[in-house]
């Protein structure tokens, strides 16, 4: 008579366990193989994470799908970012450093986003474009209240400008006229005198943002 406690068989939780560590490592290879070539293959992400391509679409069904999927996750983890620099609570002028700051950590892992193409990627539920502005909105009409920024200017205008203006800087990187340092000095700079910032402060940008 057969054993009914088949000791051999995955459990359900190891399942869940397997699927749950090949869709992160496939989510990073999208990350990284896209982030070089925007027009990478369902393959070319598959060998990079060290599956089968069978696998990739086993989780999922298409390049859509794993995008859709990788975007999502980029913004949750760019939530996080602003989360842990407590912008609501920390001086203006020091918050928008830090929310600066947390930008160009999140564009160093995720150049797909600003890829010339980026207007053909899927838009998922969860999207960065949306997880930031109110943020940082909310963080520019604080600034207005107590004096730090000039309250002349719409806060929603200074929004869309600030985000132009650090995809402007992250561009120039992009294509070697800056380097990292210097763009990310000349956008901090540039940001506080759109807003009228008080205290306009030279030196290193990581510095300011903690």
């Amino acid at each position: 008579m057969a054993d009914s406690h088949d000791t051999t068989a995955p459990t359900p939780v190891r399942r869940r366990s397997d699927a749950r560590r090949s869709i992160d490592a496939i989510l990073n290879a999208a990350r990284i193989v896209l982030g070089e070539r925007s027009d990478a293959s369902m393959e070319d992400i598959a060998t990079t994470a060290g599956v089968t391509r069978q696998t990739v679409y086993a989780h999922f069904p298409s390049r859509d799908a794993l995008v859709a999927a990788l975007v999502e996750a980029a913004a949750a983890e760019y939530a996080a970012l602003l989360d842990d620099a407590d912008l609501d609570t920390t001086p203006p002028v020091d918050a928008l450093a830090r929310f600066l700051g947390a930008g160009w950590r999140f564009l160093g892992r995720y150049p797909l986003l600003l890829n010339a193409t980026a207007a053909r990627i899927p838009r998922p539920h969860s999207d960065p474009h949306d997880t930031a502005p109110p943020r940082l909105e909310r963080l520019i009409q604080r600034g207005q209240h107590t004096g730090d920024f000039d309250p002349s200017l719409p806060a929603a205008w200074l929004t869309a400008a600030i985000f132009g203006l650090q995809h402007t800087a992250a561009a120039q990187v992009a294509t070697g006229r800056l380097t990292t340092h210097e763009a990310e000095t000349l956008c901090l700079e540039s940001t506080l005198r759109l807003c009228g910032g008080r205290h306009v402060t030279s030196g290193c940008p990581e510095n300011l943002g903690r």
